[in-house]
């Protein structure tokens, strides 16, 4: 029997003058993965951070394991993981001892040995956290976030800086994890990685839902919003994304003819 543990109804919050966030709805079941999609300042951000108690909403519901996280953060984040794109370590700390670190914040914290083999860096306990490459920082972020035994992860753009193979190989990571029946909350720019991730996607635009559902739905809200003469159901999920979301200016440089 699935299970919901995020919920939002109606959605908004804004920034001053600014609405980052107008009447978005959504829900999440454990072993589900839903993405999160749109262009820059579409509201991706604001809406997870609501979600993860870190910002209040103006108006509507959220509940995460039935709970307010606004109100509740501290009982939420013991069942939420959190990867960020960018997050600052201590200097002079080892990986290893990182991994102590965090695994002395709970009280059942997961192997995080295994964790390490899992994601590549077992070979890496002894190396200073500095010294990693981008793509082995952005694992260790994984497996930092999983620390906690989660029940939900929230991933922001988990491949960001990371070459193809590696890439692939944490597709592979987060299916597994998926399939542990823990439920991931990502928000990705890389429409291949959603297409190979995602249950289910929500697409934000200027702050306001377009489209929340399956992928096939998603297929279906395109062709429903392209003219007939346009549409191909082959096409891959970033083309028809492509199809539907506002364009912007290209590059122009004055002088050059």
């Amino acid at each position: 029997m699935s299970q919901v543990i995020v919920q939002a109804e109606h959605l908004n919050l804004s920034y001053k003058t600014v609405h980052a966030v107008q009447n978005v709805s959504l829900s999440v079941e454990l072993g589900e993965i839903l993405a999160v999609i749109g262009q820059n300042g579409s509201g991706k951000t604001s809406v997870v951070e609501c979600i993860e108690g870190l910002r209040k909403p103006d108006s509507g519901l959220v509940r995460v394991f039935g709970k307010d996280p606004w109100l509740h953060r501290s009982k939420v984040y013991k069942e939420m993981g959190v990867q960020l794109q960018e997050t600052e370590y201590p200097l002079k700390i080892k990986v290893g001892e990182l991994c102590r670190l965090f695994a002395s914040f709970y009280e059942r914290p997961a192997d995080w040995e295994l964790l390490l083999e899992q994601m590549g860096l077992d070979g890496k306990r002894k190396r200073l956290v500095q010294k990693l490459s981008a793509g082995e920082k952005q694992r260790l972020s994984i497996v930092l976030s999983l620390m906690g035994r989660p029940k939900l992860l929230v991933l922001d753009e988990l491949t960001t800086g990371l070459d193809p193979e590696v890439r692939q190989n944490m597709w592979a990571s987060f299916r597994n994890i998926r399939d542990r029946g823990i439920a991931i909350l990502m928000v990705s720019h890389y429409l291949d990685e959603v297409e190979a991730l995602a249950d289910k996607i929500l697409y934000l635009e200027k702050g306001e839902q377009r489209f929340f559902g399956t992928q096939q739905g998603f297929r279906e809200y395109v062709k429903a919003c392209v003219p007939q003469g346009q549409w191909d159901g082959n096409l891959s999920l970033e083309k028809l994304y492509l199809m539907v979301v506002p364009k912007t200016t290209g590059l122009t440089v004055e002088g050059i003819v």
